[in-house]
This record gives structure tokens, sequence and C-alpha cells, in this order.
């Protein structure tokens, strides 16, 4: 039984090799940049170190050999090379394995030893390089370019600026070097006003002011001494630490004012020591003595309340505190009892409205909001930055690359994007199938590219983006498009449609998602045994989405999947029929219409309304389900839509909104056609919930019927 400390390690450690993943594809690109080579180096470090802590040996063996080559890296004794990105991915790789199955459980990987060799090899014929810069498309807002990123402690410093009167003939503007400082960290500038003249005697060319700046920051005095490296010699700058993380000078209480103008000699001990026995305030009685100006007294509280400030704040691995790991397995359970409660409500709601008391009443709206908000944020903790997703899949397009042979530029958006943990963590997979998609059968080899006058680097893109209570995830890349006659070839050979039918490219396109169906000629380790359209699709079903496919020959071909936010609670609309109660989502509600017998007849005996001079197909729940009885004289009809399709579902009657809680159910209703789980109602009555799209692809296949555009 593995104890809390190790599995923290665990959960810890994989979030670092993540971290360390995205870090070397993203040096690969740019291996010049320092600060990709900080993060690596320090997520190898980390393992390494928390590994011997929590007993992974033969992780801290093997981490502190690849710890020990990007050392070299970050002192610019050794380049960035392909050859070295590969080697650590695969050493990232085998680390994962470790701490999967420890030496004690499973036997190490035969390659590890072989990997050892090849880094030692790499470390042996390093080269003094030179210390490698900033990348000068890497936003560092202020950073030094030349300095490499090191673990410092962040400190408060004093610097006192007094330009010289004639700073302004250098053509060096003094703002412009607190504008500098002000990126470093937290700054406080206070300018002092004692210089200037009367009126009559100011000259507009020479500069009477000077400054006191409290700066706290991370970057060393180095980085402040930097910004004032072209001043002239006639200005004084004087730095000095005043406050820091791990020095004998940080103090339990905050300095005194009088301490403060004492240290920078803007008053004596002994004035000082007359001044305390009087009962003003300190800086009032400085004041009027006229030992100090107000400008300084002013300055010396900003430097106090800074100093405040900085103790109060708690520092980076203190305010780790401030977020919490929670197991899964909680999340859920709290999502579960949230959804009970959500029911239990709306019992309470239906009771009072039965008894008509309005004492009752106020007390069920006032547990109707509560239980709302309840819901809302409990739901709004599963939600996941998409983008963690994302992350993982530059790895993949990195090795099929060079597999395949192809060049690649993976590009993201909307990664901020959040969906529920669940469809992410279901999400995985079609995503790869369709990348690996992307990568074998549309973007084509370079020279093919060439030759056809495009880039020999092909383009894919992913992006995310809201849509109302969807998020839309597309899949696009430049390559070769869909053929849509070989589709349809295929097609006609299987059987799957008549070789005179006529399709729209929509129709054509679905037919990919047929199980084993492929129109590729050969049987690659990426793709072509017809497996993997058939499970997206079921899987995008299965979390109650949809998947579009949109493509031109010879120009690209876009994947749109459209998923719920969330699959645990969502807005229902409630419908009748003989007592039986459905709930159909409100998102692909568009609008309810009433249907007459009189409509009926008009109709000829086809399933179609005329809706504002639409023809809109409708299916009756009533024959769909069997359930037995004498139609009302008018029935509702519920438009919805469905894959840019408008059908609609006929009931007895249409109840109102309802808060579904779903339920998922047993095994022996599991493969029903259109249904995807049930909800209970107040009263305790189960109420299924209706999958729409499959309801009407099952409807349609029956029929034999071809749903309208």
């Amino acid at each position: 039984m593995m104890d809390n400390h190790t599995q923290t390690f665990i959960e810890e450690a994989f979030e670092l090799l993540s971290d360390l993943e995205e870090a070397l594809l993203e040096l690969e690109e740019n291996p010049g940049n320092s600060e990709l080579i900080g993060r690596v180096f320090r997520a190898l470090h980390t393992i390494k170190g928390s590994g011997a802590m929590f007993g992974f040996e033969d992780v801290a063996h093997f981490t502190h050999t690849i710890e020990t080559v990007f050392d070299d890296v970050r002192e610019g004794r050794l380049p960035v090379t392909e050859e070295l990105v590969s080697l650590t991915l695969k050493a990232r790789d085998l680390i994962r394995l470790m701490i999967e199955a420890p030496s004690d459980e499973a036997s190490l990987p035969q390659d590890a030893q072989t990997l050892i060799d090849s880094f030692r090899r790499i470390a042996d014929g390093k080269n003094p390089q030179p210390t490698p810069t900033q990348d000068p498309n890497n936003d560092s807002k202020g950073k030094e370019a030349s300095s490499l990123p090191q673990q410092r402690p962040e400190c408060t410093f004093r610097v006192r600026f007094t330009p010289s009167a004639d700073i302004f003939l250098t053509g060096t503007n003094p703002l412009l070097l607190l504008n500098e400082l002000n990126f470093l960290g937290d700054c406080r500038a206070f300018a002092n006003l004692d210089g200037i003249p009367h009126l009559d005697d100011i000259d507009p060319e020479r500069c009477y002011v000077s400054w006191d700046i409290i700066l706290t920051t991370d970057r060393g005095m180095d980085a402040i001494k930097d910004v004032f490296i072209f001043i002239d010699d006639a200005s004084v700058v004087d730095i000095s630490m005043i406050d820091s993380e791990d020095s004998s000078l940080v103090e339990e209480e905050t300095k005194k004012l009088g301490e403060i103008l004492v240290e920078r000699q803007d008053i004596g001990t002994e004035e000082l020591a007359r001044t305390l026995s009087e009962k003003k305030k300190l800086g009032e009685i400085l004041v009027e003595k006229g030992l100090v100006s107000k400008e300084k007294v002013e300055a010396a509280l900003i430097e106090q309340e800074q100093l405040r400030k900085v103790k109060k704040t708690p520092k980076t691995e203190e305010g780790a505190a401030s977020s919490l790991r929670v197991p899964a397995e909680k999340l859920d359970t709290l999502v579960n009892l949230v959804g009970e409660l959500v029911t239990v409500q709306a019992r309470l709601t239906q009771m009072a409205s039965l008894f008509n008391n309005p004492e009752l009443v106020s007390i069920a709206e006032e547990v109707e909001r509560l239980t709302g908000d309840l819901r809302d944020n409990t739901l709004n903790i599963r939600m996941l930055p998409i983008g963690t997703t994302f992350g993982r899949f530059k790895r993949l397009v990195r090795d099929l690359s060079q597999e395949l042979g192809r060049e690649v530029e993976m590009t993201t958006e909307g990664a901020e994007t959040e969906l529920d943990k669940t469809v992410i963590e279901r999400l995985n997979d079609p995503l790869v199938h369709l990348i690996r998609n992307s990568m074998d059968h549309g973007i084509e080899a370079p020279d093919v590219r060439e030759s056809l006058g495009k880039p020999r680097a092909g383009m894919l893109h992913i992006a995310a983006r809201h849509s109302g209570a969807y998020v839309l995830i597309e899949i696009t890349d430049d390559g070769a498009g869909i053929d849509k006659e070989a589709i349809r070839r295929k097609a006609v050979e299987r059987g799957l449609i008549a070789a005179d039918m006529e399709l729209q490219d929509k129709e054509i396109f679905s037919l990919i998602f047929a199980p084993g169906f492929s129109t590729s000629e050969t049987v690659t380790s990426v793709s072509g045994r017809g497996v993997g359209m058939d499970v997206v699709k079921r899987t995008i079903d299965n979390l109650r989405g949809s998947v579009e496919i949109n493509s031109e020959k010879g120009e690209g071909t876009t994947v749109t999947l459209k998923l719920p936010l969330t699959l645990a609670i969502i807005e229902g609309l409630l419908v009748e029929i003989d007592r039986q109660f459905f709930i159909l989502p409100l998102t692909i509600v568009q609008e309810c219409v009433e249907l007459s017998r009189e409509d009926v007849e008009l109709s000829h005996g086809r399933d179609i309304a005329n809706i504002r001079g639409e023809i809109v197909p409708y299916i009756r729940l009533r024959e769909s389900f069997a359930i037995k009885g004498t139609r009302p004289d008018i029935e509702q009809i519920v438009i919805t839509g469905v894959e840019r399709s408008r059908i609609g579902l006929v009931v007895d009657n249409v109840i109102g909104e309802h808060q579904t809680v779903i339920k998922s159910l047993g095994k022996v209703y599991r493969d029903i056609e259109g249904v995807s789980g049930a909800t209970i109602l107040g009263d305790g009555t189960v109420a299924l919930i209706m999958d729409v799209a499959r309801l009407t692809d099952a409807a349609y296949a029956g029929a034999g019927l071809a749903m309208a555009n």
C-alpha cells in the first residue's frame, strides 16, 4: 500500500515530467533560450532530489547524469542540439516508466544504460561555448539578456538616484530608467523636490529632481546596476539591500520610521532621541523642527509601507498552500452529492407549490437559489483548461514527423478554454487519432508539397473556443484534403451506398465513420486498417457531442468536435407523453410549436411540418418508444438543431425547463438507441434523457429516409 507522501511525489513528478517535455519541445525550436534551459534543469533537479527522498534511488541516479549535462548547458559549455533533445525526451519517458514501475516491482528497460552512455558521451565531448543569450523573440520584459535564470531569493533594495543637473544634455530621460526598474519587480518611487528653485530661477534644460526608489525583486543587485550602466559620472546612484528572504536582514517587525531615517542618514541619532520625547507623530515633529523636509518623511513612510507589504505577502513557496490538491474521486463524490441535493430541492419546490404555503414557498425559493450557486461552483471546480491536453500533442507531432518523414508545424489556439475534467480525459484518444490521420493521410511529404507550390512544412492547427453551452475543437491541416470520389467508390464497393445514389458533401464525409472504412491502399504503423474514425464518432457521441468534417481537395481538412461543457448536470426541457416523462437537452431546443390534426392531414401521411414556410421533418416519440394511448387533438413539436439540421420531436405536452441531474443507465439499457441517461424528478418519477442525434439516425435508418438539411 502506497503512503500519502509517495503518492504526492508521484503526482508532482508526473506534472514535472509534463513540464519537462513541453520545455524540451520549445527548446528544440529556440536552442538559445536560457529560460527554457533553466526550466529543463530545474525539473530534472527537482525530480532527482525528490526521488532520492522518497526511495526512488534508481530515478535519482539516472536523472543525476542528465542533470549534469544540462548544468553544462546552463554554463555555456555544451550547446543544445537535436540529438540532446531527442535523448532527453527518451530519458523523460524512461523516468516515467521507472516511477510507474519501480525496480522492485518490474525490471528497468534494457536501454537505460545505453541512454546513460549517450549522455556521458555528449558530456565528455563538450567544448567551451559562449554563454547562450536570451532569445530575441522571447518577451522577457526587462530581464537581463546575458544572465541565466537562477533561483534567487527575493530582496528589497533602496535606490537613491540623484541625476546630474546636466543629464538632459546627454540625451538621457530619467523617467525611462524608472520604467526599467518597474519591470524588475514591485517598485515604488518618490520624487524629492527640495532642489527645485523659485520659478524665476528655473533653467528648463537642467534637472533639479532626485528619486528614492524602493524595489522588491528576485533579479539581484546586478540587474539594478545594469539599468544605470550608461548614466554619466556626475550622477549619483546609491543601491543598498534593506531586506532579504534568506539573510539576517529579515526581522520580525518592520523598521520604525526613525530607524529608517537614521539609516538613510537623513537625521542624526541624537536629534532623533530628543524629538522622540514629544507626543506628536515623529514625522510631524521632524518637519516642524526643520530637521528633515516633508518629502523625505513621505519617502521614508513609503519605504516602511513597502517593507511591511513584503513581509505580509506570502512568498512563492508559502503561497503554494493557497491551492489544494484533491483526488479526483473526492470531486466526483462531491458532484454526485450536489446532484442528489438538486433532486431533493426539486422535490421541495414541488411540495411547496402543492401546499401553496407562502412561507414554505419562500424557503423553497431560497434553497433553490443556494443549490444553484452550489451547483455552479462545484461544476467550476471540475473545469480544467484544455491546454493541458494540447501540450501532450507537441510530442506526438514531433515523433510522427520523424517516423513519416514529414515536416509539420503545430500551432494551438484557445488553450485557456475550460472543459469538465471527465470530458477532457475521454477526449485524448479521439484527438490523438485525428492528429495521426492528418499527419498520415492529409499533410504531404516535403518534396510533394514543394512540387505543388506549398511550403515544405505542413501546418497543423488545433483551436478551441466556447459556443454557448458547448466547446468547439477544430483540427485543421493544409494537406491534400479528402478525395470525395475515392470515398464514394469505397462505399459502393462495401455496399454502404448505391452506385447511383446522390449525396451531399456532408453525407459523403460521414461515410468515413463507418466501422472498418479506409481508403488507404497500404497499412502502416500509423493508419490504414480502418480502425479509428468509427471509434472517434462513438466516443464523441457518448460525450453527447458531434463530429463534422469539411474538406477541399488539395487545400486541407478541418474536423470540428462539438462537446458539452459538463456531463454531470444539464439544463433540460421536460416533456410528457401519456404520463411518461422525457428530458431534451435545452441547448439543442430551438422552439416549440403546436401540431393539430388538421396539420397532420395536410401533410398527406408524411411526418413533416410547415414551420413559417420551412419544411421540417419530425419524429413521434410515442411511436419510437411504443407508448400506447390516444394522441391528444393538439400535440406539441419541439424543434431541435442537430448537426446543422432541424428536426422535430412530437410529444403530448411541454412542461417546461428542468435542472437535470444525469444518472447513467445500467448495462441492460446501455445499448438503447436514443437514450443517453435518466434523471429523477421531484416526485420520484424517472425521466429518460434523450440522445436526439442517435434517435434521429436510428429513425431515418429504419425508415430508409435521408435527413433533410
